[in-house]
């Protein structure tokens, strides 16, 4: 791993880095994916719906739906050269009935 590649970019869902001056805005950046449901998912889904409970399986797909998005987010940062990125938000959307989009995105910023 490169020295960029582990530097790490500060996530915050804050307009600011608590403790820390915004020197420069670098401005809009985001990352997404889109997952869709495995048909073997559904079947277990839709049984555990007729009895209660969480659906594990869909709750497994979103977080790692979530991290990708977070990933690709940083990334984007980082080919900025930002040090952190403020104002941090997660969308999801339905593309299809089988398929979700989650979306990060937030401002980067290079701090002082």
């Amino acid at each position: 791993m490169s020295g960029q590649e582990a530097r790490r970019v500060i996530l915050t869902t804050t307009d600011g880095v608590p403790g820390r001056e915004i020197a420069h805005c670098i401005g809009f950046v985001r990352g997404s994916t889109v997952r869709a449901k495995h048909i073997g998912s559904d079947i277990v889904a839709a049984l555990r719906n007729l009895v209660g409970g969480e659906m594990r399986e869909y709750a497994s797909l979103l977080a790692g739906a979530r991290e990708q998005a977070i990933d690709r987010m940083v990334a984007e940062a980082r080919a900025q050269d930002a040090d952190a990125v403020v104002a941090v938000r997660l969308e999801t959307s339905t593309i299809t009935h089988a398929a979700t989009e989650v979306v990060a995105y937030g401002t980067a910023v290079k701090l002082a």
